[in-house]
């Protein structure tokens, strides 16, 4: 099975994105980090795929969570 892309949408002041990350990297997953504060077309695919502006914001394959949702972030990476 191949690993799916993962991509965090975030801003370096939040710190519930800095734990994620941490989190994910505690793991070896390996991820993409786009800040939303500077790129407007991510931060326009987050808005559209959640409907919010909250951050962190991670895509796993097409499926985008909202928040730091660690039993789901664990189901689809197929980690603990």
């Amino acid at each position: 099975m191949d690993t799916p892309r993962v991509r965090i949408f975030s801003t370096p002041s939040c710190p519930y994105c800095e734990t994620l990350k941490q989190f994910l990297a505690k793991r070896d997953v390996a991820f993409e980090d786009i800040d939303v504060g500077k790129d407007d077309q991510a931060r326009n695919l987050m808005v559209e795929k959640t409907g919010q502006m909250a951050v962190p914001v991670i895509a796993i394959g097409e499926e985008f969570i909202a928040g730091f949702d660690k039993k789901r972030i664990c189901e689809l990476l197929n980690i603990k």
